[in-house]
């Protein structure tokens, strides 16, 4: 199929839901899936964002500011993951805990609203083999029946940036920002704190300059992956010195530099094993 015809066919199928919830991070797919879904549906869909202490500050607002930009209508929905001790302890199907939190109130949310259907951003590449061994949290939207209609229309990752800058949408080359518990290496609980550490940490590298960065969090060691085309710039002497005095305060005793900078997922290299159906919630 060209383009064209697979935006037919995304269009189509959302039409045929008649009425849906779309999870909505702020990311680029789930942001045109929202997008599509208002031009398909109208005020027959809603997008439905999900709050807690794992979502920066600034992902909300920009989230918020695109929704508002298209007239896309939009929920604030407040999550309690950080309620739930399989959340916390922060292994390998911590996603999928996060994301059973979210579509069980969503379900909820459709119920309450009177609409028909739950749908998610996955997209084709993300059912690749390799991919989906650490996505747990498709698990999840399996479980509560969330459909994925970017993959019934067949559309790749790179299309639907491609369909979003031919609507001129401003986050068509936005860069891939998972949930700040993303960052903490696993088997460390997930807390208020280390959250915000990150949140804080993140934040003051973006004002040094790098648009693009993790913190992963080891405990006492910060781990920073910076974009490589900017780490010739990140070690300079003057500027490491910056980083370490933006670090330091927020509790981190060690401050490191990822000599391979960013790459999305580098937590997931530290699993051994992969759990491949979740035991500890029956749905």
């Amino acid at each position: 199929m060209t383009l064209a015809e697979k935006q037919a066919v995304l269009h189509q199928t959302l039409r045929n839901l008649d009425s849906v919830l779309v999870a909505y991070s702020g990311g680029t797919d789930s942001a045109y899936l929202a997008y599509a879904a208002h031009q398909a549906l109208g005020d027959q869909m809603l997008a439905v964002i999900a709050d807690s202490p794992s979502l920066p500050r600034a992902e909300l607002a920009a989230a918020l500011a695109f929704t508002a930009q298209h007239a896309i209508p939009t929920h604030i929905l407040l999550t309690a993951e950080l309620d739930r001790p399989d959340y916390i302890r922060n292994d390998s199907q911590r996603c999928f805990h996060c994301k059973d939190e979210l579509f069980t109130h969503m379900e909820q949310a459709r119920a309450d609203r009177g609409f028909q259907h739950l749908a998610y951003g996955m997209n084709l590449d993300d059912q690749a083999p390799a991919e989906a061994a650490f996505r747990p949290g498709q698990q999840a939207a399996a479980l509560h029946h969330a459909v994925a209609p970017l993959v019934t229309a067949q559309l790749s990752k790179l299309e639907i940036r491609e369909l979003a800058r031919q609507a001129n949408l401003s986050l068509a080359d936005k860069p891939a920002s998972a949930c700040l518990s993303s960052r903490i290496e696993y088997g460390r609980a997930v807390t208020r704190e280390n959250l915000a550490q990150i949140e804080q940490a993140e934040e003051a590298l973006h004002a040094l300059g790098f648009p693009q960065v993790r913190v992963r969090h080891h405990g006492d060691l910060a781990r920073i992956e910076i974009a490589r085309q900017d780490l010739p710039r990140a070690l300079d002497l003057t500027t490491l010195d910056q980083i370490t005095a933006a670090l330091k305060p927020l509790g981190f005793l060690y401050i490191t530099l990822d000599t391979q900078g960013y790459r999305s997922g580098s937590m997931n290299q530290s699993l051994t094993q992969i759990t491949a159906t979740p035991t500890s919630i029956a749905k």
